[in-house]
């Protein structure tokens, strides 16, 4: 690694001093994500501003096997922009622009800094739609987004982030600049490297521009909440809500605790004798969205529901929406330390999920309330701690390898949509087998021979 002096200069060359940070106390911000419990100080962290100065930053690093760790806005739930190994922090919320939005194509071209929140007005001011829909939509960006295929409340019906990616710009750790995919739906030329780069985590390329779809606006939408007497009884209306013919735009769950959490952060009136919350809605055509939203509720209903309301309005629909969305800053008050993790499972074994997790929790003296996307099966079990009592810290660690084990068990996976980073890195194996361990090594190999990008992670 050349001296602090050497790699401010060398840095500041490419992309002027003011983007460049080497002081100690400089660091420290970008020593860590929204992962608790991973921390690892960089040797500088630089701000390109252009695709050309991510190549140039990327020739000096290889030619002096320094680490570089691509990050956006740090929002990323599984340790996968904290450097590790030190080296350079590339950070590319500097490259912010909305190049293009097209009705007519029904396509957006974006820098990737741009943050989610921000491409979907854009799209919204088009009449249009970006569909991807991450929890951390306001700050995170759409290279964020990517590079961990981000989820998100839609889902079930419209499919993740790699579904929306047509093309991209991507620089690879030798500074070539190379065009994946394009602006077409269909195309099949040679090995679907945008497929590839999606969800790659930073380990193979930078992802500096893409190219997304839109879709219509929806004309309508509608919400609705049912109470359930336990989450087993609430994963049984999903079921069957699915299997009535329809794929809802939204179906989220909150059990027991987070209800709890939730309404004494926001107080939203929820009901606290239940022992789950299904939230749903739709959005299409008026008349389809009114028929589904009443199907649902009937089917809800005879599933057990304690209640079942549709919201009035949009006011109430919001509040409906924000009792989600509210879930972990609701459970962050109960404690220092919130450690969110997600795991799935095929549906109908959702509640034997949610047992699974109540029972490790209880055995190892933790207390983990969950959440999630009920249509897809994608739980978020969320640990509350005292950072300062490291041998709960250490339970917790346990815990969560059982419940990443659990998940495997009924044949689910142990990320849905947070990524592997450092924090799943552990569990890959055991998910996927050490033959595709190694087969994505070699994949690496191909693409950043040196292993300077984001060492530590995918293909490590």
């Amino acid at each position: 690694m050349p001296p602090p002096t050497e790699l401010a200069e060398a840095l500041g060359a490419i992309v002027g001093p003011e983007h460049v940070r080497v002081a100690q106390g400089q660091l420290t911000a970008y020593a860590c994500d929204a992962t608790p419990l991973f921390h690892a100080v960089p040797d500088a962290v630089v701000f390109p501003g252009s695709s050309e100065e991510v190549a140039a930053i990327l020739r000096y690093a290889t030619g002096h096997g320094i680490p570089v760790v691509p990050r956006g806005a740090g929002s990323n739930l599984c340790a996968g922009t904290v450097p590790l190994h030190g080296g350079i922090v590339l950070v590319l919320t500097r490259l912010q622009r909305i190049l293009e939005v097209s009705p007519e194509e029904l396509l957006a071209r974006v820098q990737t800094g741009v943050t989610t929140h921000q491409l979907a007005d854009a799209a919204a001011d088009a009449g249009l739609l970006y569909v991807p829909d991450p929890g951390s939509r306001t700050v995170s960006t759409i290279g964020g987004n990517i590079a961990t295929c981000a989820g998100g409340l839609r889902g079930l019906k419209y499919g993740v982030t790699r579904n929306y990616v047509l093309g991209l710009e991507a620089v690879l750790p030798t500074g070539e600049i190379i065009r994946t995919g394009g602006r077409l739906w269909k195309d099949v030329a040679g090995y679907d490297l945008t497929r590839l780069l999606t969800g790659s985590e930073g380990t193979l390329a930078v992802i500096t521009e893409a190219t997304v779809a839109l879709l219509p606006k929806p004309a309508d939408s509608g919400t609705g909440v049912a109470y359930f007497p336990s989450l087993a009884d609430a994963s049984r209306a999903v079921a069957a809500v699915i299997a009535s013919g329809i794929v809802p735009a939204t179906l989220e769950f909150l059990d027991r605790k987070c209800i709890a959490a939730v309404e004494q952060y926001a107080g939203l009136g929820l009901r606290l004798d239940a022992g789950a919350l299904l939230l749903f809605g739709d959005d299409g055509d008026p008349a389809v969205v009114s028929a589904n939203l009443d199907r649902i509720q009937e089917v809800c209903q005879a599933a057990g529901a304690l209640e079942v309301t549709l919201a009035e309005d949009v006011a109430r629909a919001d509040a409906l929406l924000a009792a989600r969305r509210c879930s972990l800053p609701a459970l962050s008050r109960l404690g220092a330390l919130t450690v969110l993790e997600d795991a799935t499972v095929p549906r109908h074994r959702l509640a034997e999920m949610v047992d699974r997790i109540d029972e490790i929790a209880a055995r190892y003296r933790l207390r983990i309330a969950t959440f999630g996307h009920a249509g897809d099966g994608n739980l978020h079990p969320t640990c509350v701690l005292d950072p300062g009592d490291g041998e709960a810290v250490d339970r917790a660690h346990q815990a969560f390898a059982e419940i990443f084990a659990a998940a495997i068990a009924l044949d689910g996976t142990i990320t849905g949509e947070h990524g592997v980073g450092a924090a799943k890195l552990p569990y890959l194996a055991d998910r996927i087998g050490t033959d595709q361990v190694a087969l994505l090594r070699r994949i690496k190999q191909a693409f950043d021979p040196a292993g300077i990008l984001n060492p530590g992670k995918l293909g490590s």
